[in-house]
């Protein structure tokens, strides 16, 4: 099949996030799919991005065809990055009958972030002369995720707008693949048929894990250090944001005062520096380290007891959460400390760790408490029940294989 993938914010192991459509456009390439993605120049949550000099410039990435459109660099979610959205769309929904031509495409999947890359999904559709399968996937729930987190009115234009894009690719779409596993009632009432929903969740490259880079050796020399003194190795890898509970595990670890437990910190993040201060006095505990790269996470487990991957409360939770870092931790192959409330307990349900109440500091510490007395046998068995979940169910090979089933009913 001809794929063509519209994602706003895709990108690469080199580039950065978004990272699941360089995943699954690698797998169908390998395959023997042609894919070709289209994407924005510009993406905040890339770290590197490309140099563009023209609409449609091309790139070759592991197969992969990238064709680049210039918008314009933003901050935050402010004006400048609706502008970059307007842009991306028009000007994909104004060559879309050249986009026809050039790619060929026998899929259509509209994936980025806000929803309304569905119109230019549609026309290309409309304007092909052999049928076209339009999907639409959802990771981010959008209009609703910017009024329930951002607090933004239902009757904002920008809102508006949003909600008739959403309404549009429920009912026009031919297939809504969703990453959340409890989205299917809502997408009904704004329009979907039922007999459209599908689920296909996010997962690891398992050849990610296969040939990896090592840890810096400061790092490395910290957890073995520790492992000398006979401290138990609790680690946090990700944004250092306190959405992630990264303040409530402070505290609790605080309380908890045990000369035998160790934090580590690896990331970036707005709120290292208030999170490092919240540290002062407990400076034997907790300990900080900027980003590795992504190549280094599965050398990080051959140094670490725990993850700890967390989530504060949030009523859009509702409809289930697909978390990278859970993934990750699960393919690490060690128990897990998860402070996440959500349909789709995956640590419970696979019995790779300790799951505790999203919003109790007290369910925390016992947490924390019972996965250090955990026995070293106790600690291989959970961790190797994640790793095998990991490896059978949540990985992009197996996703991709799925994902074309849908393609091709």
């Amino acid at each position: 099949m001809n794929i063509l993938l519209i994602n706003h914010y895709a990108g690469s192991p080199e580039m950065g996030m978004e990272f699941r459509p360089y995943y699954f456009a690698r797998e169908w390439v390998k395959m023997g799919h042609k894919v070709d993605i289209i994407a924005a120049d510009y993406s905040h949550l890339r770290r590197k991005n490309p140099e563009v000099k023209e609409d449609f410039q091309s790139e070759v990435i592991d197969g992969i065809n990238y064709h680049w459109i210039i918008t314009n660099k933003y901050e935050g979610n402010g004006v400048q990055r609706v502008k970059t959205m307007a842009k991306f769309v028009y000007k994909l929904w104004s060559k879309a009958r050249w986009i026809v031509d050039e790619y060929e495409p026998d899929v259509v999947i509209c994936s980025s972030t806000y929803p309304l890359d569905t119109y230019v999904g549609q026309r290309i559709r409309k304007l092909s002369k052999k049928k076209v399968k339009l999907i639409h996937e959802v990771h981010d729930m959008w209009p609703i995720s910017p009024i329930e987190i951002g607090g933004m009115s239902p009757k904002h234009p920008f809102i508006q707008v949003m909600q008739a894009g959403e309404n549009s690719f429920c009912k026009k779409s031919d297939i809504v693949v969703s990453l959340l596993p409890a989205t299917k009632d809502y997408f009904v009432e704004h329009g979907m048929n039922p007999e459209h929903w599908r689920y296909v969740t996010n997962g690891v490259l398992l050849s990610e894990w296969e040939e990896y880079e090592k840890i810096p050796l400061e790092i490395k020399e910290h957890f073995e250090q520790n492992k000398k003194d006979g401290k138990f190795n609790l680690c946090f890898f990700g944004s250092l944001h306190k959405t992630y509970n990264l303040d409530v595990l402070i505290n609790a670890v605080k309380k908890i005062n045990s000369q035998e437990l160790a934090v580590t910190f690896i990331g970036p993040g707005m709120d290292r520096d208030e999170l490092e201060s919240m540290c002062k006095g407990f400076e034997d505990t907790f300990k900080f380290f900027g980003p590795i790269s992504k190549k280094s996470i599965p050398d990080l487990f051959n140094y670490i007891d725990a993850t700890f991957v967390g989530a504060k409360s949030q009523k859009i939770f509702r409809f289930g959460i697909a978390m990278n870092k859970l993934f990750d931790s699960m393919m690490g192959g060690k128990p897990i400390l998860y402070m996440v409330d959500a349909p789709n307990d995956f640590v419970k349900e696979y019995k790779c760790g300790i799951s505790v109440n999203g919003q109790s500091e007290d369910d925390l510490i016992t947490g924390i408490k019972e996965i250090m007395n955990l026995s070293e046998q106790e600690k291989a068995d959970m961790g190797q029940r994640g790793k095998m979940a990991a490896k059978n169910i949540f990985n992009y090979t197996s996703l991709s294989k799925e994902f074309v089933k849908i393609m091709e009913e």
